[in-house]
């Protein structure tokens, strides 16, 4: 049985997996807070539902939360984003790699073509016309 290891990255990926969290803080993009019911204005499902996210994002270390009175703010915190980057970013030149060895084995002109292939002439030559229409069922 493969163990589940709880490390950051883990919840980095399974918070940003939703797309209800992804648009939570696409929301905070750009803004310095917003209060849990701003945030919560936009979707169509119960606040202790939206909680329930942010506490997702929070354990993430997605966002930080501040209470003022009875105001909860959250805000952007880029740490976990960037470590997901950082990760993804190996994964990317090794693509990128494999991609620029396929680009020069594909322009390479290790296959010249074979002459007496139709392919190779140029255009191909035209069609005999056909003969006379055939016997019909009812003639």
């Amino acid at each position: 049985m493969v163990k589940y290891q709880d490390s950051a990255l883990d919840r980095t990926f399974a918070a940003l997996a939703d797309p209800t969290r992804r648009a939570l803080l696409a929301q905070l993009v750009g803004r310095r807070s917003m209060s849990v019911s701003e945030l919560a204005q936009p979707f169509a499902m119960s606040l202790p539902a939206v909680m329930k996210h942010l506490d997702v994002l929070s354990d993430a270390g997605l966002i930080a939360r501040t209470k003022t009175g009875r105001t909860v703010a959250c805000a952007l915190t880029a740490g976990p984003m960037q470590e997901a980057l950082d990760w993804l970013a190996r994964y990317e030149r090794f693509w990128s790699e494999q991609l620029d060895r396929l680009s020069a084995f594909i322009e390479e002109d290790s296959c010249p073509p074979n002459p007496a292939s139709p392919s190779s002439a140029g255009s191909t030559p035209p069609r005999k016309p056909s003969s006379a229409r055939g016997r019909t069922r009812r003639s």
